[in-house]
């Protein structure tokens, strides 16, 4: 079962290099329908990550880097979907797209040391996640198979490649304690260069796990995390998770994130599961309501800002992937998804009743119930 990124290391490591990879690529027709303007694009989300841990003294030594080739995948604008709202595209704010993550999406190291229950552990990265939020969305057992990013995600783990990290932690008997220094800027739209800069935010992660169970609570403070509103803001956010590979039911995940900006505080709530239908077969299901401001967003100077109106917008997901072909190269399947939208009054003459579909190819290295966390 997937853990935290830093609080994996529990026992005695095994001697030599230990070298893991994973990658997932899917690639599909993306078809999102609202009022006055449908959105359809051919597109290819992926990423590539490996990991080389090797004991160092009395402790255990771990590199990992991830790539993603999405800014040479998707559209330079992104992947259309319907209420998604995050970063900017040509400085203006992305509506109704999610962004191309980076070319490099990780890239840094941490030293674990264990003193009987007890494990330690610090840590750097050029470019990483710090200790904030459940685990990222492409990597929770829970929304396997699931192409489309939450429309929680920059309420959740939108931190996961944050450019310049540092943090620590300390675990034991299934409980961790994580804290975090990093850089709160989001990246840019440039995706092929790394946005270094101060290290100016931080935060702290509370976590425990316990056989199939796990869960965590964090909070951080983020120093003008958006390019178009140069005001600080804080990000809380819970979560539980279970995950059992050999159950119907194998993976799902409840979280809630509140992003606390000068323009008002804005929650999202998630549940996503995914259920073996078959020994082939995989339904994955997403649940999502989002309190958005999309009515209001735009540049805000420093200086000036007023009071954001709220759009509670809802999603509902169904999908259906069904792995054809299991080599030692990796998992090949076909999917297909249909999401409907709950639309709140204030956005109904814009939007009116949208929904959105998925058809795509997937390839997994390792695949569902195997996922590493980096």
């Amino acid at each position: 079962m997937p853990n935290m990124p830093g609080m994996q290391h529990t026992g005695p490591p095994a001697p030599g290099w230990h070298w893991t990879e994973d990658a997932s690529v899917f690639f599909g027709y993306n078809g999102q329908e609202r009022k006055f303007r449908d959105f359809h694009a051919w597109e290819a989300q992926n990423w590539l990550m490996a990991d080389a841990e090797h004991p160092i003294g009395r402790g255990l030594f771990r590199a990992t880097a991830m790539t993603s080739l999405e800014p040479f995948t998707l559209h330079e604008i992104g992947s259309p979907q319907v209420f998604q709202t995050g970063e900017t595209f040509r400085s203006a704010p992305l509506i109704d797209y999610q962004h191309p993550h980076d070319l490099i999406m990780g890239l840094g190291a941490d030293y674990t040391r264990t003193s009987g229950p007890i494990s330690y552990y610090a840590g750097a990265d050029l470019v990483g996640s710090p200790t904030l939020g459940p685990i990222a969305f492409m990597h929770r057992p829970s929304a396997y198979g699931n192409p489309q990013a939450p429309l929680s995600h920059h309420y959740l783990d939108s931190t996961h490649i944050t450019p310049g990290v540092l943090r620590g932690g300390i675990s034991g008997r299934g409980v961790g304690v994580e804290g975090s220094w990093f850089h709160g800027r989001e990246p840019d739209e440039d995706r092929t260069d790394i946005d270094l800069g101060a290290l100016d935010s931080y935060a702290l992660r509370v976590s425990w796990a316990r056989g199939p169970w796990s869960a965590q609570a964090s909070g951080a403070r983020l120093t003008l995390p958006e390019a178009i509103t140069p005001y600080d803001a804080d990000r809380l956010t819970g979560s539980i998770s279970y995950t059992n590979a050999t159950r119907r039911l194998s993976a799902w995940t409840f979280a809630f994130g509140q992003n606390r900006e000068i323009h008002g505080n804005f929650e999202a709530y998630l549940f996503e599961a995914a259920i073996n239908a078959s020994a082939r077969g995989l339904v994955y299901t997403r649940a999502e309501s989002v309190d958005k401001d999309i009515l209001d967003v735009g540049f805000h100077p420093r200086g000036v800002f007023h009071r954001h109106r709220h759009s509670q917008v809802g999603a509902l997901t169904a999908g259906y992937l069904f792995n054809f072909l299991k080599t030692k190269a990796g998992v090949f399947g076909v999917g297909a998804d249909l999401t409907r939208y709950s639309v709140p009054e204030n956005l109904n003459d814009s939007y009116g009743s949208p929904s959105s579909y998925h058809v795509f190819v997937h390839y997994s290295l390792r695949g569902q119930g195997a996922g590493h966390v980096h």
